[in-house]
């Protein structure tokens, strides 16, 4: 099955699958900018292009709402930055 998304969005995906594997709850931007190495706009864009593609959902304004839409068996094994 080819992936509809980007290798740098798949990290994304694999990132926050994997955060909720191990803490129980999504990640915050914060935890993501922490782990990409990124600035915070470039989080929050790609949070909001992942939402817009249909690969993630999430409650605006609500912290830690981010829940995975693609299936788990899909996505890229993670690699740190």
């Amino acid at each position: 099955m080819k992936a509809d998304y980007t290798k740098r969005q798949g990290q994304f995906l694999a990132y926050i699958h994997q955060y909720c594997v191990l803490n129980g709850c999504a990640p915050a931007e914060a935890d993501m900018q922490r782990f990409v190495q990124v600035t915070p706009p470039s989080v929050h864009q790609m949070v909001l292009t992942l939402e817009r593609r249909g690969f993630i959902r999430r409650v605006p304004g609500q912290a830690r709402s981010i829940t995975l839409i693609v299936p788990p068996e899909s996505l890229p094994q993670l690699k740190r930055s």
